[in-house]
Order: C-alpha cells, then structure tokens, then sequence
C-alpha cells in the first residue's frame, strides 16, 4: 500500500519465509500495514521453532535408538552412519511436525476477529488443541531426555547391576540344583567302586599277611583276593561309561550356564532405550519438573491455535476475504450466510454455484428440446407409415 499517507514497509528474504511458513500470503501481506506483516513473522516463527525443535528431539531420539552402547558404563558411542541416520529421521520427523503445525495454523480460523474467545471457537478448536498436545508431548520427551542424561545415566547402572545381580542368582540357583544331582549320581557310582576296591584290598592284605606267617601260598586267600580283585576290575569296567556320560552331561551343564550368564550380561546391557530413559527421566526430575517441561513445550505449540483466535481483523484479513468473494464471483459461487437458522445441518450457510446452475438448467433445457423433436419425429413417422398403408396393403399383409 503506498499512497501519500502510509507506504508499506519492504519485507526482507526471512520476513517471506516466515510468512509461508504461517501460510499467508505474501502478495496481500506486501501491501498490508506493518502490524499485520509482523504478526504473521511472529506466527511463522513459531511453527518453523516448532519444526526445528522437532527434528533436535527427534534426531536425538533415533540416535538413543541406533548407536552403540558402552558396555561397561552404557554411554552411547559415536558411530558415523548411525549419527548419519539419525540426523535423516530426526530432519525427516521435524519436517512432518512442521506440515502438521503448518496445517494446525492455516485451517485454524480467525474466530469472531475479537480479542475475546469464545465458546463457539474454543469447540471448533478442540482437535487442533489435541494434535497439539500430543506434538508437544512427543517433542519434550526427548529434550526431557537430554537436560536429565547426567542423573539418568548413573539410575541407568543401578539398574543394569541389579537386573544381572537378580538373574545371575536364579541362574545359580537352577543350575547348582541340577549339578548336584549330577554329583550325587556319579559319588554314588564312585563309592561302589571305592567299597569293592577296599574289598579287594582286605582280601589282599590278608593273603600277603598269611603267606608271611606260614610261608607258604595260602590258595584259599588267594582265590578271595583274586574274586575280589576281579568284582573290583568288573565293577570300573562297567561303570567307565556311565561315568563318562555322567561327566559329559555335567559338563554339558557347565557349558549351559555359562552360555545363560554371557547372554544375561548381554541382555542386561540390553537395558538402555529410549522407553527406560523417559521412564526414568520422570523418576530423577520427578513429576512436577517433568510436566512443568511438558507444560513449557504445549505452550509453545498451542500458542498459535489461540493467537490466531485471539487476532483482531487488520487490512491484511479484509483484504483477504475481498480476494476470496472476488474469486467466488468470478467463478459464480454466492453464499448466503448463516442461510439456516437452525444451524443443524451439514453448513450453516447456503452455497449457490450459479456457473454449475446454468449449466444445469442448459441441460435440461436441451433434454427437453430432444424430448420435443423425437416426439415429432415419431408422430410424423407414424403419419407417413398410415398413408403408405392406404396406398400399398398389399405390402403389408403375408399368406405364409
């Protein structure tokens, strides 16, 4: 707008920007006074704050999620195509925050362009608030995350120890239960065979004793000592493969328990995700400075929802409806408002597209024209098939 009394001020590259970001138009905008050029800055300011804080959380997020793990102290380490990664989903996240808001903001009516909200925009504003809340929601975890990491991080150790504390003991347990089975089987076979060795050797001690006291060589003694000697000898043959098996199966045992006690430590380690930290995240910061947070980032989302309907109507929002009641007359649309009184149907107003309503009534001005001609068509075919029936019955009449 220039003129001898006001000439609008000249927008710069980021006032533009900021304007598409709020979803206004520029060209008005450019022609608007300077009130109305700063608040829709202000508004695209915050849904492109909103998108960047976004892609920060959510880029912090996916790296909590992809990158390795210290497995001592459960840091996350740096990886070069996890970081990668990350900063692709968490710009990929951002930019969908960013359309969301983009969308929340340019769907969201300017109200009754008072101050004042009432009711009536309070209910339509209803589902824009709830997208919000949650947006704000998923943004503040992640941030939340991050303010915390010092005091989530030592929490985070305790847990692990005691998760490997806990099950390393019930490992234990179990498998001390099936070694002594295990033992008591083979001390059994072992003890038999350890009774018939000292049979044995009773029975030898004895021959020895007698052959030095008669000199001579005592056969009786010596077929004991030789039956004996035999039990023994059949005994440890016997038993050599129950013992290895019972050997190999204990083994078999020790093997597994070792197998369960690495796999323990690694599914300790396991405990490091995004769902613990935000759990813990509210443990260390406790409820009220956790919300408070929460709070601060659905602030700043619904922000735009209520100062859209808080906006007093400036030359930018008359000169946007002129451009919107110019477009609808040139293309033949009126729109008698607030047409049902009732306001229980599908619209309130009365949409009349008066270019689709000529068309129409062409239509079936056409139809109708067609209806009359093949009527007289008819009917004149008709005349003309009586008069060749009087002149040529003949024509007409078969004796087959």
């Amino acid at each position: 707008m220039n003129n001898n009394y006001y000439q609008s001020p000249k927008a710069s590259k980021m006032m533009r920007m900021f304007w598409r970001a709020a979803g206004a138009d520029q060209y008005l905008l450019e022609r608007s006074t300077y009130s109305d050029q700063i608040k829709y800055f202000c508004l695209g300011g915050i849904v492109i704050a909103t998108g960047v804080m976004a892609a920060l959380a959510g880029g912090y997020a996916f790296y909590t999620i992809f990158s390795p793990k210290n497995q001592q102290t459960g840091d996350m380490l740096y990886s070069g195509f996890e970081l990668f990664l990350s900063c692709f989903f968490g710009l990929f996240w951002g930019l969908i925050i960013y359309n969301i808001d983009r969308f929340i903001v340019t769907s969201t009516g300017k109200g009754d362009g008072t101050e004042a909200i009432t009711g009536q925009e309070l209910k339509g504003a209803i589902p824009r608030i709830i997208m919000g809340i949650i947006i704000a929601f998923t943004i503040s975890k992640p941030i939340e995350i991050r303010m915390f990491q010092t005091e989530i991080q030592p929490r985070l150790t305790e847990i692990k120890d005691e998760k490997k504390r806990d099950n390393t003991q019930n490992i234990e347990k179990r498998f001390k239960n099936e070694l002594a089975l295990k033992d008591a089987d083979i001390t059994k076979i072992n003890n038999r065979i350890e009774q018939r060795y000292l049979n044995y050797q009773t029975k030898y001690d004895k021959w020895s004793q007698k052959t030095r006291e008669c000199n001579c060589t005592a056969p009786i003694h010596k077929a004991e000592s030789d039956i004996a000697k035999s039990q023994w000898e059949v005994l440890v043959s016997s038993s050599t493969s129950e013992l290895k098996r019972l050997n190999d199966e204990r083994n078999e045992i020790l093997e597994n328990k070792k197998k369960q006690l690495k796999d323990l430590n690694v599914n300790a380690e396991g405990l490091n995700g995004l769902a613990l930290r935000i759990q813990l995240a509210e443990e260390v910061a406790g409820p009220w400075i956790s919300w408070f947070i929460t709070l601060l980032f659905m602030v700043i989302e619904l922000t735009p929802i209520f100062f859209k309907m808080m906006l007093i109507k400036g030359p930018y929002d008359y000169m946007d409806e002129n451009v919107k009641e110019l477009a609808r007359a040139e293309s033949g649309i009126e729109i008698l408002y607030n047409y049902y009184d009732d306001g229980e149907g599908m619209e309130a107003h009365k949409i009349i597209n008066h270019g689709a309503e000529l068309k129409r009534m062409e239509r079936i001005l056409i139809i109708k024209a067609q209806e009359e001609l093949n009527e007289k068509i008819i009917t004149n075919w008709k005349e003309n098939k009586k008069k060749d029936i009087d002149q040529n019955p003949d024509k007409y009449i078969s004796e087959k």
